[in-house]
């Protein structure tokens, strides 16, 4: 079901007064297959072991019957719910925010694991009443070694936090979601995840955490989305994921999304995070590579040597070049079928999911 943004209201979310408890907290894991079981596992024993008590965990299975009855009997502690919605992340991500009852809603990707203070990092931020959401820090976990030449202010590609994203607590456009909540009411009274977009099964399409952001942020003149790499949670990387191929593919796949938002939300508010990242982020990073080895920031990333340094140079250019074709594709597609605008992907075989958006 596509649900269409609610008219913007003037009026600022309510919430408790600076000083009182924090509000209580449900956290959300999607999941759609069974190979992922043991990622699944530690997800959830992650959110067990929380510092802060969650007050709730839901497990949102997306049209796999196998996987729903698995969770059912090896987790009795936790609810497993169908997604009710059309399938994909979207539809799931719908249904748990429907059946939550917490006043904060936070969601953690299947194959990610949070740390022991994620939860009272993220409920921190709510402190402020003009805080409608608030996410945090996403550190990739690499199963088969970071590829030299993956240059890390592309780490939006494999669902991570990018270096370019800000060191320390800050107002942001929006989250990645493999670590992200927002105050419930908000997002129903907003009318959730739009369906048209978002990952469906391996399909490597995104946009729907940028597109939601944006439009609760409209909703609500003087509220804020607040990033706080202190609530850090590790997103596993397999080596799939490493490959050229797939880097290509995500790119590509990105700009056809960011194609999409930019027709719901916009031009000038939905690519305003791209245009910085073109301008600072990326020229920056060709200088760091271009940098002699034995010249390195010690608090920056490595600086790869020999001819990693020109594949790192040939990742940064020919990533920019993909997730600019895929933007023009998307323009020029279907305008009148977004979804079909979202659903493309780069020539070549099918690649893994992906989850989080891009800059």
């Amino acid at each position: 079901m596509n649900r269409p943004p609610v008219p913007a209201t003037a009026t600022a979310p309510s919430t408790a007064p600076p000083g009182t408890a924090p509000p209580t907290l449900t956290v959300v894991i999607c999941a759609y297959t069974t190979r992922r079981w043991s990622d699944l596992l530690a997800a959830v024993r992650s959110v067990r072991e929380q510092r802060h008590p969650v007050e709730e965990l839901v497990l949102v299975i997306d049209h796999c019957p196998e996987l729903a009855e698995r969770a059912r009997r090896a987790l009795p502690d936790v609810r497993v719910i169908a997604n009710r919605e059309r399938r994909g992340l979207s539809g799931a991500r719908n249904t748990g925010v429907g059946a939550a009852h917490g006043e904060v809603v936070a969601f953690l990707d299947d194959d990610a694991v949070a740390d022991p203070d994620w939860a009272g990092r993220l409920l921190a931020g709510y402190r402020d009443p003009a805080v409608l959401g608030v996410g945090g820090l996403v550190r990739p976990w690499w199963e088969s070694g970071r590829p030299a030449w993956f240059p890390p202010e592309f780490d939006w590609v494999v669902g991570c936090s990018y270096t370019g994203l800000p060191e320390h607590p800050a107002v942001v456009r929006n989250f990645i979601g493999a670590n992200m909540s927002f105050r419930r009411a908000e997002v129903l009274a907003a009318g959730g995840f739009r369906t048209e977009l978002g990952r469906v099964g391996t399909r490597p399409v995104g946009g729907e955490e940028t597109e939601l952001c944006l439009r609760l942020v409209a909703r609500h003149p003087g509220a804020v989305l607040r990033y706080d790499p202190s609530a850090g949670v590790r997103h596993h990387v397999p080596g799939e994921r490493t490959r050229w191929r797939y880097f290509r593919a995500r790119c590509f796949a990105e700009g056809r999304s960011k194609a999409v938002v930019a027709r719901f939300a916009g031009p000038q508010r939905a690519l305003a995070s791209e245009r910085r990242y073109l301008r600072a982020t990326l020229p920056q990073a060709a200088l760091r590579t271009l940098r002699p080895a034995g010249r390195t920031d010690p608090a920056g990333p490595a600086v790869p040597s020999g001819g990693d340094r020109l594949r790192a140079l040939g990742a940064l250019s020919a990533g920019v070049g993909v997730t600019v074709a895929g933007y023009l594709v998307g323009r020029t597609a279907a305008s009148s079928d977004p979804a079909r605008t979202a659903a493309g992907t780069a020539p070549g075989e099918p690649v893994g999911p992906s989850s989080g958006s891009g800059p």
